[in-house]
């Protein structure tokens, strides 16, 4: 062993005693004959102290500069008082430099490691190397490793097993699109990498392995966003023999036990809302229970209106009209609404409607608006009451199709939530239940809200008479508005999982040809079974306040799904391709 301690668990206890660290050197000072050097390794810092007693070694550390590796070997001592560093865990003491040896020497790095600089997020991948020395990138990951850790204890004390599913199946249907690995023994064949390793934890429950899990890596091959990425970490799991309410407790327990583990933090019960509630109240599927901020319907007072904006939403039974009160909101300049009519633009919304409630005892005069001259005071009276509006309040309004209102609203519900200050507690989890079977398809088609392996809570005979109203066993997990993990009860009968495919408009071909096996499987004696699937990179990113799942994955791809570091993807000769039975287009035209 090269080290004795590390850097960041040296203390007072160890006062007096000779000590040996390795790493890096973060920084060089130079105090009037004496040298300080603080190394650095991935548990924290040290102080170490060269003084010119010891010629030799003081000319080493003399030489030395910022990310050289160094191995020193000195004696602990307490710092004076006065030069002590609350702020470090080894700032109490410091180690008297005896012996230095420089392991390696280093460049320049491209950016300061000292402290928290403002460097692109390129810079920072293709050196990520460095990137991750820096002590708060390292207290990220071994956070990771500390709530992964839990995870594995919690499961494995509670009967499950950990059991590894293939990374090359087959291409399936599941949602986004696969990543395709072309076969060289099978020309003209591809094999998928997994998007969740969803079948084969149900065919495991099929085989009799009633508890399982597995911390596997999934892929999609699809736009990116900061809380995307093409491969990213689940968290799966998959039982027998449980119902919802099992699975859901079982699940709960593990979150709030990593929560006290990890961050000392404490969860009561977490509350349950069905999906129509969320969305009628919060506008989204997953909502931020943090901002007290609520839509609240109000097309039944706005349907005769000659204001087509408004009437014409109210009206439609695919439409829909609500409005969000911001408390204080209405000191609020005109160049902030402006912004916000911006911002619910990217959702769909054509504009952004809006009354002021400058005195309410005034009536129509005490508002500020350009649309209160289009609707009638007894109904502007109900709609204020409604949503509880008071002097100096602002009331926003969506008028357009339910989705739209939805998704603008409820995303401004937020926006304006965090820029108003409104957050009323630092963590809010809950359940969202109840979710619908299906989605409507622009086109009419429906498509599974969940995947099309989810249980509904009807039979197959009105599944397919009614399938836009079937309900599905499934339920999310949500912190803080995100989804940190969904899940359902599956379906084990042949003819459920058949009818499902029917009404998603696979028929009995396609069914054959890519869910043979499923089927098959299904009709071998299925277990009652259901489980849940937690992203990973999203919790260890709420865990440690990161702004993206970038900073929580040691080597993160870009938003363009590349990696700059390695510059992945890249080329292959024209061998690989023939033994491939690949021919590039490009390179076709370019011969011609």
């Amino acid at each position: 062993m090269m080290r004795s301690h590390y850097c960041g668990q040296l203390n007072e206890s160890l006062d007096g005693q000779e000590v040996t660290l390795c790493g890096w050197v973060h920084r060089r000072r130079d105090h009037g004959g004496v040298i300080f050097l603080d190394i650095r390794d991935r548990e924290g810092l040290a102080q170490v102290v060269f003084d010119p007693d010891r010629a030799e070694t003081f000319a080493k550390a003399d030489r030395v500069r910022s990310e050289y590796v160094v191995k020193v070997t000195g004696k602990v001592r307490m710092r004076p008082e006065g030069a002590r560093n609350a702020n470090m865990a080894s700032g109490a003491i410091e180690v008297l430099g005896y012996e230095l040896d420089v392991l390696n020497q280093a460049e320049t790095p491209p950016f300061p490691l000292d402290e928290y600089s403002d460097v692109g997020e390129e810079t920072r991948l293709r050196y990520r190397f460095i990137d991750l020395r820096r002590p708060e990138m390292a207290a990220k990951l071994k956070l990771r490793a500390r709530i992964t850790s839990s995870i594995r204890r919690y499961l494995d004390d509670n009967g499950f097993l950990d059991v590894e599913t293939p990374i090359l199946g087959r291409p399936t249907p599941e949602g986004a699109r696969d990543y395709l690995v072309p076969s060289r023994t099978y020309p003209g064949h591809f094999f998928a990498l997994p998007q969740s390793p969803q079948l084969f934890k149900q065919l495991l429950m099929v085989a009799g392995f009633d508890r399982y899990y597995q911390i596997a890596k999934c892929f999609r091959d699809e736009d990116l966003r900061a809380d995307r990425q093409p491969e990213f970490t689940q968290i799966d799991i998959e039982t027998s023999f449980l119902d919802e309410d099992d699975i859901i407790a079982i699940t709960e327990k593990m979150v709030r036990q990593l929560f006290k583990e990890v961050l000392n933090v404490e969860f009561d019960e977490f509350p349950h809302m069905p999906f129509e509630e969320a969305m009628r109240r919060y506008g989204s599927d997953k909502p931020d229970l943090r901002i007290p901020l609520e839509l609240v319907d109000v097309a039944d007072q706005l349907k005769d209106v000659e204001f087509k904006v408004f009437s014409g939403p109210a009206n439609d039974p695919k439409g829909r009209v609500a409005a969000l009160r911001v408390p204080g909101g209405a000191s609020m300049p005109r160049k902030q609404i402006d912004d916000y009519t911006k911002f619910v633009g990217i959702y769909g919304a054509k504009g952004l409607a809006y009354i002021k409630v400058n005195e309410r005892a005034k009536g129509v005069e005490g508002l500020q608006s350009p649309i209160v001259k289009n609707i009638a005071e007894p109904n502007l009276n109900v709609i204020l009451d409604r949503v509880g509006a008071v002097d100096g309040d602002i009331v926003f309004f969506g008028a357009d199709k339910a989705k739209v209102v939805c998704d603008a609203l409820g995303a401004l519900r937020i926006k304006v939530g965090h820029d108003l200050n409104l957050l009323t507690k630092e963590w809010a989890p809950m359940w969202v239940v109840d979710f619908p079977m299906f989605e409507e398809n622009d086109d009419g088609s429906l498509t599974s809200l969940h995947h099309p392996f989810t249980s509904p809570k009807c039979s197959p005979q009105e599944l397919e008479a009614n399938p836009a109203a079937a309900l599905s066993r499934a339920y999310d997990m949500v912190l803080n508005g995100t989804e940190l993990g969904g899940g359902s009860i599956r379906i084990h009968d042949k003819a459920m999982q058949q009818a499902v495919f029917r009404v998603l408009g696979i028929d009995d071909a396609e069914q054959e040809e890519k869910f043979g096996f499923l089927l098959d499987a299904l009709k071998y004696g299925a277990p009652p079974h259901g489980g849940l699937a937690f992203g990973l990179d999203r919790l260890v990113m709420l865990m440690t306040g990161a702004a993206s799942i970038r900073e929580v994955i040691a080597f993160p791809k870009t938003q363009s799904a590349g990696d700059v570091m390695t510059q992945a993807p890249g080329t292959v000769d024209g061998k690989a391709l023939r033994e491939l039975h690949i021919r590039l287009r490009e390179q076709q035209k370019a011969a011609e």
